[in-house]
C-alpha cells in the first residue's frame, strides 16, 4: 500500500541536471519544472512551476562544487515544496558534499556533516537518498530514513564483463587502510585477491605511500576508492604499484569524480590506464576531457531505488 504521495515528481536543482534527466528517463517521467536563479548579490532564488500538494517529490541535488551554492538551492527547494504541501520530500543526493568532515580530527573541530544532516532536516526532509557515503556512519547523523546505495556493483558488473570472474590475473586494491571493508566485498564479487596501499598522511590533500600489502607482482590491478579529489592518493597508489608492486597494469575506480586542481594533470601523467567514474558529480565543464577518464551511469540505479521508496518495498537488493 502506498502511504505517501499521490504521484512521483523529480525536481533538479543547477548542481547536475543532466543526471536527473537520465533519472527521469528510466522513470518515464518528465523533469518536474522549477526556476532556479540567482539575484544580484548572489542569494538563491526558487520559484516551483507546478503543483505538488500531495505528491512523492524526489529532489536530485549533488553538494558538489560549488558546495555552499548547491546545498543552499536543495534546502531552499526543500523548503519551497514543503510550504508548497507536497506528500513526502525526498533529499536526493548522489554525492554528499562535507562527508569528510565527519569527526573531530583536532580540538575546536566542527563535524560539519552532522551540521548539513541537522540543515536537511530542518529544512523539511522527510527521507534522503545518497550514495557511497565516505563514512558510514553519516547515516547516524540524520534522525530521518537515510538509504546509502554502493557504487562497487555497478563497477563489479563493468570489470567482470571486461575480464571475468575469478581471473587469477587480476587483483582489487585498496588505496588505504580505512577502504579495506569496501575493497574486500569487491573482490569478493570479482572472484579475485586483494592487496592495501598503507600510506601515511602528513596533510590535507597530501599523502605519502609508505608500503603495499600483499604481492601485486605481473597482476592486472584495480584500484577501488570511493572519491577522487586532487588525485593525489589515487596517483601516488598507482605509482608505488608499479615501481614498488611491479604490477603488470593498473585500472581504478571511484563513486564520486570531484577532479578538484591539479587531479585532471595528474591522472593524465599517472600509470593508470583507465579511471572509471559514476556520474553523480558531472565532469568539470572548464576543464577539457581526457581519454583516460570514462563514466557509468547511476540513473538506472537512482530510479529504481525511488520507484521501491514510492511503492513502499525494499531497497534492499539494490545492495547486491
Amino acid at each position: 500500500m502506498i502511504s505517501h504521495g499521490k504521484e512521483v515528481k523529480v525536481f533538479t536543482g543547477n548542481a547536475n541536471p543532466a543526471l536527473a534527466e537520465s533519472i527521469c528517463t528510466y522513470l518515464h517521467k518528465p523533469l518536474g519544472k522549477a526556476d532556479i536563479k540567482r539575484f544580484a548579490d548572489g542569494e538563491c532564488s526558487v520559484s516551483i512551476l507546478e503543483p505538488v500538494r500531495g505528491a512523492d517529490v524526489f529532489l536530485v541535488q549533488s553538494t558538489c562544487k560549488p558546495v555552499n551554492d548547491n546545498l543552499m538551492e536543495l534546502l531552499i527547494m526543500v523548503d519551497a515544496m514543503r510550504r508548497a504541501s507536497a506528500g513526502r520530500i525526498t533529499a536526493v543526493l548522489p554525492y554528499f558534499g562535507y562527508a569528510r568532515q565527519d569527526r573531530k580530527a583536532k580540538s575546536r573541530d566542527p563535524i560539519s556533516a552532522k551540521l548539513v544532516a541537522n540543515m536537511i532536516e530542518a529544512a523539511g526532509a522527510d527521507r534522503v537518498l545518497t550514495m557511497d557515503l565516505h563514512a558510514a556512519q553519516i547515516q547516524g547523523f540524520f534522525d530521518i530514513p537515510t538509504d546509502n546505495l554502493k557504487g562497487a556493483p555497478l563497477f563489479a558488473n563493468y570489470y567482470i564483463e571486461k575480464f571475468g570472474k575469478g581471473n587469477p590475473d587480476v587483483m582489487v586494491v585498496s588505496p588505504d587502510v580505512g577502504s579495506v571493508a569496501r575493497a574486500r566485498q569487491f573482490a569478493m564479487k570479482l572472484g579475485v585477491n586483494m592487496a592495501i596501499v598503507d600510506k601515511r598522511r602528513e596533510v590535507a590533500n597530501k599523502s605519502e605511500v609508505m608500503n603495499i600489502i600483499g604481492s601485486v607482482k605481473d597482476k592486472t590491478v584495480i584500484i577501488l576508492d570511493d572519491m577522487v579529489d586532487t588525485a593525489g592518493s589515487l596517483c601516488g597508489a598507482a605509482k608505488a604499484l608499479m615501481d614498488i608492486g611491479e604490477a603488470k597494469e593498473i585500472y581504478a575506480c571511484a563513486t564520486h569524480g570531484v577532479l578538484s586542481d591539479p587531479a585532471l594533470e595528474r591522472i593524465e601523467a599517472s600509470p593508470i590506464k583507465e579511471l572509471k567514474l559514476l556520474d553523480t558529480i558531472p565532469f568539470p565543464a572548464d576543464k577539457p576531457q581526457i581519454a583516460k577518464i570514462n563514466y557509468v551511469s547511476v540513473a538506472p540505479l537512482f530510479a529504481e531505488a525511488i520507484e521501491r521508496i514510492y511503492e513502499e518495498v525494499s531497497i534492499s537488493p539494490l545492495f547486491e
